[in-house]
């Protein structure tokens, strides 16, 4: 957080919620030794986890910009692969695709990775190409959980995945039509992928 990552005001979360605090992934992953120590967090604990589940883990998979680098990074730590899946917008909602060239073994234990999480949408995006090509995913990974009421990644028809946060905070978000920040007539800003 000394990278200046977190962040105060009216902020419209990727999830479509609103909070007074927004955590800005982009301050952090700018500095590699910053990037590097999360990511030695996240794989020392996913090894943990892999280990006290009796398995291991042989691939790490991203679904976001930030989660590229994540998954690259952790999957290096970790001496196995690091992909990552697209959004794909077509005429439904938006779904994930692996980048051609991306081979997931059949029963390959993934470990799945992301940046910041606050409903989990992002990684439950990644798991219907994930089961698709009949990977086993065994748990996921985040920078940052600020929901801290999130502690595992549920997966309707499946197990739910246990979830790890190198960091945990309790940073409250809410739905817009209930948003005391909307209802003071606080401007709104859209950070992240929005651009602005």
């Amino acid at each position: 957080l000394a990278t200046g990552a977190l962040q105060r005001g009216h902020y419209l979360l990727k999830s479509g919620r609103h909070s007074d605090r927004y955590l800005e992934k982009w301050s952090l992953l700018q500095y590699p030794e910053a990037a590097a120590e999360i990511c030695a967090i996240i794989a020392a604990r996913a090894l943990a986890l892999a280990r006290g589940a009796a398995t291991e883990i042989d691939l790490v998979v991203g679904p976001t910009t930030g989660g590229v680098l994540l998954a690259f990074e952790v999957g290096r730590l970790l001496g196995v692969r690091g992909i990552f899946a697209e959004e794909v917008r077509g005429d439904g909602a938006p779904r994930r695709e692996f980048r051609r060239g991306f081979h997931i073994p059949p029963r390959a234990r993934v470990l799945l990775v992301d940046d910041i999480l606050t409903t989990g949408g992002s990684l439950q995006a990644l798991l219907p190409p994930l089961y698709a090509a009949g990977a086993h995913p065994i748990a996921a990974a985040v920078i940052a959980n600020r929901t801290p009421s999130i502690t595992a990644i549920e997966v309707p028809g499946h197990e739910s995945l246990p979830l790890i946060a190198a960091l945990t905070l309790d940073i409250a978000s809410h739905a817009a039509e209930s948003c005391p920040l909307c209802a003071n007539g606080e401007p709104i800003g859209a950070p992240g992928s929005s651009g602005r």
